[in-house]
């Protein structure tokens, strides 16, 4: 978080919070509502100045129970999360994963398929879900323990079956999973409740 939005904080320590301004779309895009009901659901407007982007990726966090918002200043703006907290992308260099926001993904401990095919993955940057436009290629990057593609293991798994998997990005180095994520980690085919549950955020504004 910006030294200048703890300070504002530190001066001014009882702003009322706000919601139904802001929400995170299944792409990783922040959406305004200008009228303040992003509670109705609807899409909201895109944000399209890369400097208001970056602010709030910056300062963007999670209170205690698990409700995820934006500090702007010494007031905090609670999202709409529609999809996941972090939006997971494969990294530029295809090596690994970073979140929506930049961050990179180091660790994976756990992934989870929804019942619309969803992917989900509790990393050390926060809950996520994987951006679709990447699905595919992180499926197929995903390997069983004896090293052979996941693919067909993952789309023959029952609702609550589990088996482990290693990400091996196409094009890493070693046969082996890459430094940054776990050999292995458990996936699981869940319903969605079930997900949000175990990952432990509020898909609420607030």
């Amino acid at each position: 978080m910006d030294d200048d939005v703890l300070a504002a904080i530190q001066r001014w320590p009882n702003v009322p919070a706000v919601s139904g301004w802001l929400s995170l779309d299944d792409r990783g895009r922040w959406r305004l509502h200008p009228n303040g009901d992003a509670d109705a659901g609807g899409p909201g407007e895109g944000i399209t100045s890369p400097a208001i982007l970056a602010f709030i990726n910056r300062n963007y966090a999670r209170d205690d129970a698990g409700r995820w918002f934006f500090q702007n200043g010494p007031q905090r703006v609670y999202v709409r999360v529609d999809a996941a907290p972090y939006i997971l992308r494969v990294a530029a260099d295809g090596a690994g994963l970073q979140t929506h926001t930049g961050l990179p993904v180091n660790r994976v401990a756990a992934w989870w398929l929804d019942e619309d095919g969803r992917l989900y993955a509790d990393t050390d940057a926060g809950p996520s879900m994987l951006d679709g436009r990447d699905m595919l290629r992180v499926l197929d990057a995903l390997a069983l323990d004896d090293g052979s593609a996941a693919l067909d293991s993952i789309a023959a798994l029952p609702d609550q079956g589990t088996l482990n998997v290693s990400y091996r990005p196409v094009g890493h180095a070693s046969p082996s999973a890459p430094a940054s994520t776990p050999a292995s980690a458990p996936l699981t085919h869940a319903p969605r409740a079930r997900i949000v549950q175990a990952l432990g955020y509020d898909a609420t504004a607030g």
